[in-house]
């Protein structure tokens, strides 16, 4: 099979090329270019992730835009944070979200605890 591990930035390149020829000829997954090419995507993920890593969003932000995205109001958030003041509160960034709204938030926007809790 010949590959080797991704290195630096030209052995990144090499192998996105390597994976894309691939990816034009659609190999069967159970054929030697499918292995290739499972590997290789494995090699080119766990570089990207080392190198080109993307930081979680700012808990704000993803509300606002979780907002946005459902066209919510700040009086949509009242029964996950809490009166209109104090979601203003939040929203302006002078209190701190808590456990409590985060796991609401969770449920009811759908945006990840993790996220949430920055």
């Amino acid at each position: 099979m010949d590959i080797k591990p991704i290195r630096n930035e030209n052995d990144y390149k090499a192998a996105l090329k390597e994976v894309s020829l691939l990816m034009e000829s659609d190999p069967d997954l159970a054929s030697p270019e499918g292995d290739r090419l499972d590997v290789l995507v494995t090699l080119v993920q766990a570089f990207e992730a080392r190198h080109y890593a993307i930081d979680l969003p700012d808990p704000i932000e993803a509300i606002k835009f979780r907002m946005e995205q459902q066209d919510l109001k700040p009086k949509d958030l009242e029964p996950m944070i809490g009166r209109s003041n104090r979601v203003y509160e939040i929203l302006n960034r002078k209190r701190p979200l808590t456990m409590n709204m985060v796991r609401k938030l969770h449920l009811g926007l759908g945006i990840s605890a993790e996220c949430l809790i920055g």
